[in-house]
């Protein structure tokens, strides 16, 4: 297994070293700091590029015997957009504080 450190990796995936070292203290480029070296294992940075390549799209796909339908024509619709008014109205019908009416003193003087 071969390994790399900051500059090799920076040489390798043909970015600027300080890149790099972005993207991995970002959790973008797999890497690990050990003491003051950035240390990056060669099998993981070609995953991570092979991850950034394009997939074929589905106009390419030309010769493809299986017929594929739309998605959109398949998609079953539930519910709707509620507007913010209606959403708020009813957010306040909820919060209402439910008060009971007072009882009116029957005793007279």
């Amino acid at each position: 297994m071969k390994t790399f450190n900051l500059e090799e990796a920076a040489l390798f995936l043909k970015l600027h070293r300080e890149e790099v070292r972005r993207r991995t203290k970002a959790g973008i480029i797999p890497g690990v700091k050990l003491g003051k070296c950035w240390v990056f294992i060669e099998d993981d940075l070609v995953a991570y590029l092979r991850s950034l390549y394009a997939t074929p799209r589905q106009a390419l796909q030309v010769g493809h015997e299986e017929k594929q339908l739309c998605h959109s024509l398949n998609a079953v619709r539930r519910g709707g957009l509620v507007s913010p008014h209606q959403a708020a109205s009813e957010l306040d019908a909820l919060l209402q504080l439910k008060i009971k009416p007072k009882h009116k003193n029957s005793t007279t003087s």
